[in-house]
This record gives C-alpha cells, sequence and structure tokens, in this order.
C-alpha cells in the first residue's frame, strides 16, 4: 500500500494519496462559517432528526434537547474537529443553548486545535 502526503507551504491544505485515492483536507482556520454551519446542521438531522434548527431558537424549549443530546452533540463535534476536547472545554459548552452559539463554540475550537476537521458519512 502506497502513501504520500505533502503539506503546502502555508500548512493550509494536506494531500494524502492512497491507492490513487486523494483526500483533501483543510485547517479549521481556512474552513468559513458556513462550512461549520453545514456540518452542524447534518449532525443535528443525522443525530437528532431535527431539521434545519433556527440559529437563535433555545434548542431545549424548540426542540426538546435534553443533557443526553447534549453529551452526543459533544462527541460529534469531537469526531469533526478529530480531536478530543478536555474537560474545560466541554465545560465552556455548559451553557449553549442555540445553534449559533454552538458554531461560535466550534470556531473557537477549530482555532485553538488547529487541527483537520474530519467530516462524518
Amino acid at each position: 500500500m502506497l502513501i504520500l502526503a505533502a503539506l503546502s507551504a502555508q500548512g493550509e491544505t494536506i494531500r494524502i494519496l492512497r491507492e490513487g485515492y486523494t483526500i483533501k483536507r483543510s485547517y479549521p482556520n481556512s474552513m468559513t462559517r458556513q462550512d461549520i454551519e453545514r456540518e452542524v446542521r447534518d449532525i443535528f438531522l443525522r443525530a437528532f432528526e431535527v431539521e434545519n434548527p433556527e440559529m437563535d431558537v433555545n434548542l431545549r424549549e424548540a426542540y426538546g434537547f435534553d443533557s443526553i443530546d447534549a453529551i452526543e452533540l459533544l462527541l460529534e463535534i469531537e469526531k469533526f474537529l478529530g480531536s478530543e476536547l478536555t474537560q474545560e472545554e466541554k465545560k465552556q459548552a455548559m451553557d449553549i443553548r442555540t445553534m449559533k452559539q454552538i458554531i461560535d463554540y466550534i470556531e473557537m475550537l477549530a482555532a485553538k486545535h488547529k487541527t483537520p476537521p474530519e467530516k462524518n458519512k
């Protein structure tokens, strides 16, 4: 099995070639807010069966989002970022109530971790 990897000079893109396949990963700081929002919406549809949650509504009140859902969301965020969250980072999530806050939180984590996010498919 042949594996080749190349890192661009600015460290923005990693290309991995494996048996003829190319996977392109962008670092989180090159992701747009729209990219993060799209992934979060995909997580909500896939994991919680919530289609197009509104950005500023309280998730608990509008969609019955509970503490078990919050734990599952944190696990999905870890998968997306490709790294485990620290206890402190998990505590920071305790006050999150809206989609907008989730996206802000992921932007903060992505900047802090500076690791390529992985899409769940």
